[in-house]
């Protein structure tokens, strides 16, 4: 059996790290619905960052994007393979298929919720303030009104 040294399996890692980008590069090129997600993950990290969120928060919203973006992927993956394989209808491939795309939605599914308990409790809160400083500024409107008509 060969024995690797240090310098030869980080050249062997370092091309798993090419490979693997090169994947991320072809799923962005090629499914819309990869860079729609990874669209969506920048701008969930944007509101993340302006909401201030917690360190707790953020691993759960870093998690759920990765798993939808990996699940993303697999599923991509595995329509490669399927159509590879059999380019006609097929029950089974059908099948493969819809099950790859229901782990895509179920992801989806939990980073919508995982994002609803995180941001809507902040987004409720300015149109609270908002309404607030409306009902506010009617107040001193009212105030003003019948202060000058009596």
């Amino acid at each position: 059996m060969m024995q690797y040294n240090g310098e030869i399996m980080l050249e062997k890692k370092l091309h798993n790290v090419r490979y693997a980008i090169k994947g991320i590069r072809i799923a962005w090129r090629e499914e819309i619905s990869f860079r729609l997600q990874s669209f969506a993950a920048v701008l969930v990290s944007l509101l993340g960052w302006l909401f201030d969120i917690t360190a707790i928060e953020w691993i759960a919203v870093i998690l759920t994007m990765g798993s939808v973006l990996s699940a993303e992927a697999f599923n991509t993956a595995l329509e490669e393979l399927c159509d590879k394989y059999k380019s006609g209808h097929d029950p089974h491939i059908g099948k493969i298929k819809d099950l790859a795309a229901a782990s895509v939605l179920i992801a989806s599914f939990a980073a919508l919720i995982v994002g609803a308990i995180i941001f809507l409790p902040r987004i409720s809160l300015i149109g609270l303030t908002q309404m607030d400083a409306v009902r506010g500024a009617q107040t001193k409107y009212h105030e003003a009104y019948y202060a000058y008509v009596e």
